[in-house]
C-alpha cells in the first residue's frame, strides 16, 4: 500500500530520478574525463551535509536524550539507504562499546537484502511497521528513517507509526521537503542534486547518507560520554588492534607504559576508562568504576570529580 499523497509525485520530477547535464554523454567520456566528472561532482555530498548541519544537531540531541533515559536508536530504509544505515549501526559497537541493542539497523528484507536486491520490498507500508514492532519499538525509541528519494512507503508507514505511539520520527532524504514530504519531527534533507548515473542514489546521495549518518552516530555518541577528547574511550579491545589502540590511548593521555597498560586492561577486563580513571586518580579498579558509574559513564566528569 502506498502512503497517502504519493500518486501526486511522479518519481521522474524527483531531483533523484532527474538527469544530470554534466554526464549527458557519459558513455562517450574518456575514463580521464569520466573519473575527473565524478571527482567534481563528488564535492555535493560535502555542501548537502554541510546545509543540513541545524538538523543534524537537532537530531544528535534529541537521539542522545532519549538514549540517556533509556531508549533505543533505530535507522530503517530500503535498498542502498538501508544498507547504509544497518553498516553504521553495525560499527557502533567495536567503536563505542555500546549494547548491540542500542543502536539497530532494520533493511527492507531482512539480512538477505544485504547481499541481494529486494526492493520491491520498499513499496509495502505496512512492512515497516512491523518491522520495528518485531523489535519492540518503543515511545522510548528514536526512529531515523531513511529514503533518498523521500518516497518509499516502506519509510513513510514506520515514521507515521513512530508518530503515532509518541517515539522520535526523524526522516532523512535527498530531496528538498517542498518535492516531498515526510512525517517527522526532524527533517533532514541532504540535496544532491541528480546522479552522473540518471537515478543511482547509491552515488552522491548514498554518499551523503554516509557522511550524516557518521556525524549523527559519532555525535550522540560524543553527548553520552563514550569519548574524551578526541579519543574512543569506551573502545571494546577485542582483537590486538584495538589493543594496541586502548596502550596508545593510556599512553597518550596518562603517560602509561604498555607493560603497566597491559596490566591495567587486565584488571579492568579491557575499560580503557576505567584504566584511565586508575592510573589519573590512583583508584583501585572497583574505586574507579564507582566514581565512573557516579558520573553516569563520562570520564571528563569523573576525572573532574
Amino acid at each position: 500500500m502506498s502512503a497517502p499523497g504519493f500518486q501526486d509525485v511522479q518519481r521522474g520530477h524527483l531531483l533523484t530520478e532527474q538527469a544530470n547535464p554534466l554526464s549527458s554523454e557519459l558513455d562517450a567520456l574518456s575514463t580521464t574525463e569520466l573519473v575527473q566528472t565524478f571527482c567534481q561532482e563528488d564535492r555535493r555530498p560535502q555542501e548537502a551535509v554541510a546545509a543540513a548541519a541545524p538538523e543534524l544537531v537537532m537530531a544528535i540531541d534529541a537521539i542522545a536524550a532519549r538514549l540517556r533515559t533509556g531508549g533505543r536508536l533505530f535507522y530503517l530504509g530500503a535498498g542502498t539507504s538501508g544498507r547504509l544505515g544497518v553498516l553504521d549501526a553495525a560499527e557502533c559497537p567495536p567503536t563505542f562499546c555500546s549494547d548491540p541493542e542500542l543502536v539497530q539497523g532494520i533493511l527492507a528484507g531482512g539480512a538477505p537484502a544485504l547481499l541481494r536486491s529486494s526492493e520491491g520490498l520498499e513499496d509495502l507500508e505496512q512492512a515497516g511497521v512491523e518491522d520495528l514492532k518485531a523489535r519492540g519499538f518503543s515511545s522510548a525509541d528514536a526512529l531515523v528513517g531513511i529514503a533518498a528519494g523521500g518516497t518509499t512507503p516502506y519509510v513513510h508507514g514506520a515514521l507515521r507509526y513512530a508518530q503515532s505511539i509518541g517515539a522520535l520520527a526523524i526522516a532523512m532524504a535527498c530531496v528538498p521537503s517542498e518535492q516531498v514530504a515526510m512525517p517527522c519531527e526532524i527533517d533532514i534533507r541532504l540535496v544532491t542534486g541528480p546522479e552522473l548515473l540518471t537515478g543511482s542514489t547509491r552515488l552522491k546521495a548514498g554518499t551523503a547518507t554516509k557522511m550524516a549518518l557518521n556525524i549523527l552516530s559519532t555525535g550522540v555518541m560524543v553527548r553520552l560520554g563514550k569519548v574524551y577528547g578526541n579519543r574512543m574511550v569506551d573502545v571494546a579491545v577485542t582483537n590486538s588492534k584495538l589493543e594496541d589502540r586502548a596502550l596508545r590511548i593510556l599512553a597518550d593521555l596518562a603517560g602509561v607504559e604498555r607493560g603497566q597498560g597491559r596490566s591495567l586492561l587486565a584488571d579492568t577486563k579491557g575499560s580503557v576508562k576505567v584504566a584511565l580513571l586508575m592510573a589519573l586518580r590512583q583508584r583501585d579498579a572497583d574505586q574507579a568504576r564507582a566514581l565512573l558509574a557516579q558520573h553516569g559513564g563520562n570520564l571528563r566528569a569523573a576525572l573532574a570529580g
